[in-house]
């Protein structure tokens, strides 16, 4: 895939008819499997289904599109930016994963490690 275009990929994981992102629309754009998700999300994986707008959920969806949206600026590649953010470990994080800290809660950590990379400090 090419750059990453983020109003078209945050519109592609928009539920319909609401102002939600829809879990499985994310689930397909992260490559992940929903009882992959619901563990990040710590849902119960019937949630996704069940109860697709609970703010639980839906915060943990927000939060993979900042870090895509931040990872967007380190790797403008759509695919690369996703494997980033899937496989590679972070040093600094004890060579976590950027989707490890987000599963942590640690999403403004992962973004201010892409912050830093994107201008130029490693560390």
């Amino acid at each position: 895939m090419s750059a990453l275009a983020l109003p078209d990929v945050l519109e592609s994981v928009h539920q319909p008819g609401t102002s939600d992102l829809s879990a499985p629309g994310v689930a397909g754009l992260f490559g992940l499997q929903l009882q992959d998700l619901a563990a990040i999300a710590a849902v119960h994986r019937n949630t996704i289904r069940t109860h697709p707008n609970t703010p639980k959920l839906q915060a943990v969806l927000r939060d993979l599109m900042r870090v895509l949206s931040a990872a967007s600026t380190v790797q403008p590649n759509q695919d690369r930016a996703l494997f980033l953010i899937k496989n590679a470990p972070i040093p600094a994080f004890r060579h976590k994963t950027i989707l490890q800290l987000v599963a942590e809660g640690r999403t403004n950590d992962a973004i201010d490690y892409l912050e830093s990379v994107s201008s130029g400090y490693v560390g």
